[in-house]
């Protein structure tokens, strides 16, 4: 087993996350991110709704 330093292990976590989620970037369509503000009575203060619209 290869002997890795701290800093060559954060490297090689990155590297693998990052082809692990390329794919799935390049495959999807960007969806954009609504935020409504709402008055809830229930709880008597202002409420934050976030939708993903694609």
């Amino acid at each position: 087993m290869a002997k890795l330093t701290r800093r060559g292990f954060i490297a090689a976590t990155v590297a693998a996350g990052a082809v692990r989620s390329m794919p799935v970037v390049l495959t999807k369509p960007p969806a954009r991110r609504i935020l409504t503000l709402v008055y809830d009575k229930s709880l008597g203060m202002m409420r934050a709704i976030d939708r993903l619209v694609p």
